[in-house]
């Protein structure tokens, strides 16, 4: 008896709770995470690929670089997915043209 009493007063005190905001109240949060996600990684890595591609495609021979490895060289020649780099007297390597991480110095030419 005392339980059928405590489960008609918990019955008859709460209201059923109301139903949901919108769709498009619930995505707002998401779309605003999405934003600032995108101005501040995706748009400034872009920004970068793109300066060190343009960087990269610039690269011609007697221009001293610095490989994301960390190899200290002279380019010796450039193709058109790498790049031969002298990094001792008589020893090149090939390697590609991502792998490029500073330009130190560029050749000046003379007239």
């Amino acid at each position: 008896m005392l339980f059928a009493n405590l489960s008609a007063t918990m019955d008859q005190g709460q209201a059923a709770p109301a139903a949901g905001g919108s769709f498009l109240t619930a995505i707002i949060p998401f779309v605003l995470v999405f934003a600032i996600f995108y101005l501040l990684i995706i748009m400034p890595s872009r920004r970068k690929q793109k300066k060190h591609q343009e960087m990269v495609e610039q690269l011609k021979p007697g221009d001293k670089v610095i490989t994301t490895g960390g190899i200290h060289g002279t380019v010796m020649g450039a193709q058109q997915d790498r790049i031969e780099l002298k990094i001792a007297a008589n020893t090149k390597i090939d390697i590609t043209k991502n792998a490029i991480a500073v330009i130190l110095g560029q050749k000046t030419e003379t007239k």
